[in-house]
């Protein structure tokens, strides 16, 4: 009995949360968000950058009304969208364009899509990626390019894990990390996770990053892995923003989610294992 109420009560305040969200976006969309195509022309340097696919496309616009309505206003945000899911795009999205969103077609790679087209056109501006099904609070950019000292090769992030390692200085298994850390080191050894949000600063990867072959054959469902070891080659190092914030997801959008198969089924670890098979892994740790 008191764990069936105590479901309902979970459930209840789940649903309290998300119309709360769901308000907060509205308001801040009619506040802000229908005028980010002027608000852009202020120049902030800055591109955000997301991918989504059709099982996500229900909630899509919501997150994009919530990039659209941030306080830090972006230069450009881009949804990249496979040429083949084009059509099923909700007018709920499309008609997005008219505030300013960019909506480009592109080859269908997958999770990749959020960040490989963008350098494939030799983008040279800091880039944020975004995930489709998460609400990003109005200061979210904010906090991103405040945290970051445009004199470093470093990548910013909301949210981050800390990798171990074992007696021989490679990664202990994936679960093992430390999840969601607190800590504010600049490192390599922090592993930044695309659901909160990552600013990647100019020419921060190598050349490597955009071989398609590699990363679809090493790291097929693990864009953040690929991204981390090839920011990594170059020399760059991890730091969490000051103040960590609750991320909330979309409801049904985790049915589809990547990281159900990359920690059930151990995909991460299989990943790595082919990351350091073909780059290897240098241990050693870089703080500021």
């Amino acid at each position: 009995m008191i764990s069936w109420t105590r479901d309902i009560y979970l459930k209840l305040r789940w649903r309290l949360k998300m119309l709360a969200l769901h308000t907060e976006i509205e308001l801040n969309w009619l506040k802000q968000g229908r005028r980010y195509a002027r608000a852009k022309r202020s120049g902030s340097g800055v591109i955000v950058s997301l991918t989504s696919y059709p099982p996500r496309f229900g909630t899509l616009h919501l997150t994009l009304k919530s990039l659209l309505s941030q306080s830090h206003v972006a230069d450009r945000i881009i949804l990249w969208i496979a040429r083949g899911d084009m059509a099923a795009l909700p007018p709920a999205v499309t008609r997005l364009r008219a505030a300013g969103l960019e909506i480009i077609a592109c080859d269908d790679l997958k999770s990749y899509k959020k960040m490989i087209p963008l350098l494939q056109q030799g983008c040279n501006a800091p880039i944020v990626i975004a995930d489709d099904d998460v609400h990003y609070w109005p200061d979210w950019l904010g906090q991103l390019v405040q945290a970051r000292d445009p004199g470093k090769l470093e990548v910013i992030a909301h949210r981050m894990h800390r990798v171990k390692l074992d007696a021989s200085g490679l990664p202990v298994p994936y679960n093992e990390w430390e999840f969601e850390t607190a800590d504010r080191t600049s490192s390599r050894l922090n592993f930044p996770t695309g659901i909160g949000g990552v600013l990647y600063p100019p020419n921060v990867f190598t050349p490597e990053v955009l071989n398609v072959e590699a990363f679809t054959t090493h790291c097929p469902r693990g864009d953040d892995i690929w991204f981390w070891w090839m920011a990594r080659a170059n020399g760059a190092t991890f730091r969490r923003v000051p103040h960590q914030q609750e991320i909330h997801c979309w409801e049904g959008t985790q049915e589809v989610a990547l990281w159900k198969d990359n920690l059930g089924a151990m995909m991460n670890d299989n990943q790595i294992r082919a990351m350091i098979g073909a780059y290897g892994f240098t241990a050693e740790r870089t703080t500021t």
